[in-house]
């Protein structure tokens, strides 16, 4: 929802102040979320359906610990690949992760695969060889920084993964290529005295984009999720505490721009 922040701050804070108690805003800093997405280069099919039933990554917080988690798949089932060509895609999932590293994925296949020849008109079933079964294993090393939205793109190359054999059964051998992307930047800081408590805004003009409240027993706040662009940090702290604004605030995709100290006055 986007707000004018003079006109607002007051209803804001209250807001703000509800999902701090809730949350306490503890993992603000130390999480990033991950988005994967299909897509198909072009092939000489009507249809090829592939049905994703979990999708796992392999995931390293920055203590070394970790293992395969899934997704929150979006639809679980068939998705026509054929659909999702000429620059399309879908979101089939995403997760929120400990910042760390994420070193592969691994795309978990139902057994209600088919294609559909073109000329014909009755779809045939696409086999998936036993040792698929267990999960197909995408290398995708990322390295993922507080606050940023990360997107994986699985381009999936159904021209080359469809293998017909000499009976007229065909097979997949899935062959998928991988593009990791920031989608978002994010500004972090800490307020001085953290007793100010202030609530954060990213404002684009007179415009809300984000807002947190800086945590109360570090100072430490994070605005994540931010477009590449420039805005204005404006810190409202609690009574007996003076607002305080930072302008001209840089926000680049994939980076987290730190301000540093901001001081509360009184």
């Amino acid at each position: 929802m986007m707000k004018n922040y003079l006109d607002s701050r007051t209803g804001w804070l209250l807001l703000l102040l509800g999902v701090a108690l809730v949350s306490c805003n503890k993992d603000n800093n130390s999480t990033a979320r991950l988005e994967v997405r299909l897509t198909d280069a072009p092939g000489d099919y009507q249809e090829v359906n592939i049905d994703i039933q979990d999708i796992q990554v392999n995931a390293e917080d920055g203590n070394g610990s970790g293992g395969w988690q899934s997704l929150n798949l979006k639809n679980k089932g068939v998705y026509n690949l054929i659909k999702l060509t000429d620059g399309l895609d879908t979101l089939l999932g995403d997760i929120q992760l400990p910042v760390g590293k994420v070193s592969q994925l691994r795309l978990i296949l139902g057994s209600n695969n088919s294609i559909k020849v073109a000329g014909q008109t009755q779809s045939l079933p696409l086999t998936t060889p036993s040792a698929q079964q267990s999960g197909l294993k995408v290398q995708i090393h990322t390295d993922l920084k507080e606050g940023i939205t990360y997107k994986i793109l699985l381009d999936f190359d159904a021209a080359h993964s469809i293998v017909a054999t000499g009976s007229g059964k065909f097979i997949l051998k899935p062959v998928i290529r991988t593009v990791v992307e920031a989608e978002s930047g994010s500004v972090k800081g800490l307020v001085s005295p953290v007793a100010s408590r202030p609530a954060v805004y990213a404002l684009s003009g007179t415009d809300t984009i984000a807002t947190t409240f800086a945590d109360s027993t570090s100072g430490k706040f994070l605005l994540k999720g931010l477009a590449a662009g420039t805005y204005t940090v404006s810190f409202a702290p609690k009574t007996g505490y003076l607002p305080t604004t930072k302008e001209n605030v840089s926000v680049t995709l994939g980076s987290v721009t730190d301000l540093g100290t901001i001081l509360i006055s009184q």
